[in-house]
């Protein structure tokens, strides 16, 4: 099926009912943003066509979500190019992103589709989880879930990105960021901010060691500079607690995912008590709450920081 990182039970199952003709007519492919369903996708379509070429394909047709969510219109719109001939040859393979955007009309609307799609027609479906997907639509799809990388599966896919214009740290950063999603390293390389949001929150987990209340509400309006990175912010602080807290309890190195900063980790482990870090998870996972709520973020932000100063 071509060379592609990662995912290789995935792919040789997929291979193997491919070339026997044992191919499923509907599939779901699960995995976290920027972990490789778009590009596994294409290339499940590209050989179910008996393509060889990555290139575009007019019978690979591929929906995507403009709006917050996938209704019941665009299902009509689906259903409409699944009753066309394929154009090139005898198959045509529909691509349908953003799975989870999808309504619950929009899905019974597709059911149908799923179950009984004309000869030659093949339906790939693409989340990020499928707890919003309605048991009757998964009961008659293939499931595929994509797992994280390992770290050289992620390094492998730096290199191929082309390494000329960054350093080994810049690299190494990028691969304790990523947490094994390609995608996700590929961002931390491109958006120098990234590299600098990590230093910043390293920064302030030593102030919250130093207790210093008066420095921990400055560095707010640090922070605030990156309300364009909400979710990154309590990601990579919860990555740093994580590791910090695995140091620990096992003092082993290689059990840390954010490798370059792994002197920072050993001392905060020194410097942090359990009751802390628990704490700091604690009032992370209640940020994580009020951002998805809409609330307002200098506030959500604010009442985090002397949440962590309460122990």
């Amino acid at each position: 099926m071509g060379h592609f990182i990662g995912h290789e039970r995935i792919i040789e199952s997929l291979r193997k009912r491919i070339l026997t003709g044992e191919i499923s007519h509907a599939h779901i492919i699960v995995g976290e943003d920027g972990i490789g369903k778009s590009n596994l996708a294409k290339l499940i379509a590209i050989n179910i066509l008996g393509g060889h070429q990555d290139r575009n394909y007019v019978d690979i047709v591929n929906y995507r979500c403009k709006k917050s969510s996938f209704g019941v219109d665009d299902v009509r719109d689906v259903v409409d190019e699944v009753s066309k001939k394929p154009f090139e040859g005898d198959k045509k393979v529909i691509i349908i992103h953003d799975g989870n955007k999808m309504t619950v009309q929009a899905q019974n609307a597709l059911l149908k589709t799923i179950e009984e799609p004309p000869k030659g027609v093949f339906i790939i479906l693409l989340c990020e989880s499928l707890e919003l997907i309605l048991d009757t639509i998964k009961s008659r799809c293939q499931i595929y879930k994509l797992t994280p990388l390992t770290k050289d599966e992620v390094k492998l896919y730096i290199e191929r990105l082309g390494t000329e214009n960054y350093s080994n740290e810049e690299i190494k950063a990028a691969i304790s960021y990523s947490e094994g999603i390609p995608g996700k390293a590929e961002k931390f390389l491109r958006d120098s901010s990234l590299k600098d949001l990590r230093n910043l929150l390293i920064d302030l987990l030593y102030i919250l060691v130093n207790g210093n209340l008066q420095k921990l509400l400055d560095f707010e309006v640090k922070i605030l500079s990156y309300k364009d990175k909400k979710e990154e912010i309590l990601n990579i602080l919860a990555s740093f607690i994580r590791d910090i807290i695995v140091y620990k309890e096992v003092n082993e190195i290689n059990v840390i995912i954010n490798g370059d900063k792994i002197e920072n980790i050993k001392q905060l482990a020194i410097e942090m008590s359990y009751k802390k870090l628990n704490k700091i998870i604690d009032k992370i996972g209640e940020a994580r709450k009020t951002i998805l709520s809409n609330s307002n973020f200098q506030l959500t932000i604010r009442v985090m920081l002397i949440g962590f100063m309460e122990v």
